[in-house]
């Protein structure tokens, strides 16, 4: 089994060009967008591309999106409020990381597919085995699964 993992301190995530190609071999169309804090702050930095800019990515596009969350917002709090809008909401994070697409992803790309503050490499273990990824500072790497009790 191939597992893709982080292998410098920061954290997992993909590159804008690793979100799109992630997503072009899931079939999934993605809307990307910047919001308008950055915008103000980037001025004309604030692009899609750019590794530093908060990029938003919705199954919808923006102005859709941007009207359920309000939508939701006008609901009493409770729980499930933002179900809509979190279902269409896509973030590279949520990817499992043993997911055939990403790795691909990752082996093809190389690193263009890493985001800021990443190295993304692919681990190969035996596919019987029960995993965890874990981390230090961003840094991550793959342990065997056993029982813990505290």
């Amino acid at each position: 089994m191939n597992i893709v993992i982080n292998k410098c301190y920061g954290g997992f995530s993909l590159s804008h060009e690793g979100i799109m190609e992630y997503v072009k071999l899931k079939g999934i169309t993605l809307y990307p967008w910047i919001d308008d804090i950055s915008k103000k702050i980037y001025g004309g930095k604030a692009t899609v591309g750019n590794p530093f800019v908060s990029c938003h990515y919705t199954l919808v596009p923006q102005e859709e999106y941007e009207s359920i969350v309000d939508k939701e917002k006008e609901e009493p709090v409770g729980v499930g409020r933002f179900e809509k809008s979190n279902a269409l909401y896509f973030s590279d994070g949520d990817i499992p990381r043993n997911d055939p697409s990403l790795v691909q992803v990752v082996r093809t790309l190389g690193k263009k597919a890493n985001g800021p503050y990443a190295d993304l490499g692919v681990v190969e273990i035996p596919d019987s085995i029960g995993y965890e990824i874990e981390e230090y500072d961003g840094i991550e790497w793959i342990a065997e699964k056993h029982r813990t009790w505290r």
